[in-house]
């Protein structure tokens, strides 16, 4: 091992693809406490998307905008138990029941629940993910070619959601270290 790949620091958590370069400019501005700063300044914007059943109409209106001929969705949800640890942002799986004399196929999205209170774009990003894989199924070319086609600047906003999600996790890390003040 060289002396350069010893020094060099770790990858940041859900950044490990990125160029060093680009996690160093990263690490400046959590160093500097900039990072929130730089976020809401990109995206201002709030989402009202608050419970599964809302989350279920606004992803069946894209589906219906991009992917009419797409298989029908199931269930949409929210769910707590999507960790972003695993990497988990959100789920597009096919449950199968017995119905009858048929076995019956659903598909079923989850999102993460964190997204509740992500901006807008960042919930709108994360819904295209998973709705494009009912049409492609590997991360390729293809893939992202058809979710930038449902959101234009779809790469960006992965991005601003991954840096957006390693600034939850600096603060959660912060606030374990902060010992809680007990009562007077």
């Amino acid at each position: 091992m060289d002396e350069a790949s010893r020094s060099a620091p770790a990858p940041l958590p859900f950044l490990a693809g990125y160029p060093a370069g680009l996690q160093a400019q990263v690490r400046e501005l959590l160093a500097t406490g900039r990072l929130a700063e730089y976020l809401a300044r990109r995206h201002p914007e709030p989402h009202a998307v608050r419970t599964s059943a809302q989350l279920y109409a606004h992803v069946q209106a894209l589906k219906q905008r991009h992917l009419r001929r797409a298989p029908p969705l199931g269930k949409v949800e929210y769910d707590s138990r999507l960790l972003l640890d695993q990497r988990a942002l959100g789920t597009l799986s096919t449950v199968s029941r017995v119905q009858g004399a048929r076995l019956q196929a659903k598909r079923e999205i989850r999102i993460a629940a964190v997204f509740k209170d992500a901006p807008a774009a960042m919930l709108q990003m994360i819904v295209v993910h998973e709705l494009a894989h009912l049409k492609e199924r590997e991360h390729d070319k293809a893939f992202y070619a058809l979710c930038e086609t449902m959101l234009p600047g779809y790469a960006q906003i992965e991005f601003d959601t991954r840096l957006h999600l390693l600034l939850r996790q600096q603060q959660a890390e912060a606030a374990r270290r902060t010992p809680a003040a007990g009562p007077a």
